[in-house]
C-alpha cells in the first residue's frame, strides 16, 4: 500500500517503516561524549530543508519486578531538568560489542545490587525522534536475587547515591497517569508491564529479539560510536 497526501486518510498497514530521505550535506556542530549534534540538508522531492540531529549512543532500561509484583525504581538527579526522578535502572549502550541485554543486566546490578534469572524484551521506543536518534529498549527482569554484598560502589556524582524504592505495579501505573512519575523509561516501561501482565505476559519477546529501530539508526549512521564509559 502507498501513502496518501494532504487531508486524505492512510490506508496502509499501521507500522513504522524505514524511508530515509537523501542527505545533500551534513555539518557537525558539536561532538560530545554521549551525543553529537549535526545539521543535515535533506532533500524532500527537490525541496531542501535543514534538520538538526542529535546522534545518541542509545540506551537500555530494566523494569525489575519481584515476587510481590513490585517494581524497582531508582531515585536519581537529572541536571537538565533540575529534578530528582524515579526511574528504572538504565544505562547507555557505551561498551562496543556488548549485547544490549548484557548491558541491561550489568546496569541492574550496578545501580540496584540485584540480578535476575528471567529476562524478556518488554518495549522499544524512540525517545525524541523529531530531533534525536536515541533508541531505548526496556527489558522485563523477574526472579530477582540480591547480589552478595549489595550494590557495588561504581558511580560518582549523580550516581553516587541512588536510593531504591519498591512500588506495587498497580500503584506505579497510577503514579505515571497522575503525572507524578515522568521519566520516559518509567512511563513506557511501567505502562507496558502493567498492560502485558493484564494479558498474561503474552506480549513479551525473547531477550535477544531483533531491535529494528536500533538497527535502522545504526545502519543509517545516526549513532555515536561508543567511547570510554561515561555516566548517563
Amino acid at each position: 500500500m502507498t501513502a496518501v497526501a494532504g487531508d486524505e486518510e492512510w490506508v496502509g498497514e499501521i507500522a513504522d517503516t524505514v524511508e530515509p530521505r537523501p542527505i545533500i550535506d551534513s555539518v557537525l556542530r558539536f561532538e560530545g561524549r554521549i551525543w553529537s549534534i549535526r545539521s543535515d540538508t535533506v532533500d524532500f522531492a527537490g525541496h531542501h530543508v535543514v534538520r538538526d540531529v542529535q546522534q545518541h549512543l542509545g540506551a537500555v532500561a530494566v523494569i525489575a519486578i519481584d515476587d510481590q509484583d513490585r517494581v524497582l525504581l531508582i531515585r536519581q538527579y537529572r541536571h537538565p531538568v533540575a529534578m530528582a526522578l524515579f526511574e528504572p535502572p538504565a544505562g547507555l549502550l557505551d561498551v562496543a560489542g556488548e549485547a544490549p541485554h548484557r548491558t541491561a543486566a550489568r546496569e541492574l546490578a550496578e545501580e540496584s545490587g540485584f540480578e535476575a534469572s528471567t529476562w524478556h524484551v518488554l518495549v522499544d521506543f524512540l525517545n525524541s525522534p523529531g530531533g534525536s536518534s536515541e533508541a531505548i529498549r526496556v527489558y522485563l527482569a523477574r526472579d530477582l536475587r540480591e547480589i552478595d554484598g549489595g550494590r557495588p560502589h561504581t558511580g560518582e556524582a549523580e550516581e553516587a547515591h541512588l536510593p531504591r524504592a519498591w512500588v506495587d505495579l498497580d500503584e506505579a501505573k497510577d503514579l505515571v497517569l497522575a503525572g507524578r512519575v515522568g521519566s520516559p523509561t518509567a512511563v513506557c516501561g511501567i505502562l507496558a508491564a502493567w498492560a502485558s501482565r493484564a494479558d498474561g505476559w503474552a506480549s513479551l519477546r525473547p531477550v535477544d529479539a531483533r531491535w529494528p529501530t536500533r538497527e535502522t539508526v545504526v545502519s543509517h549512521q545516526r549513532v555515536n560510536a561508543p567511547s570510554p564509559r561515561v555516566s548517563e
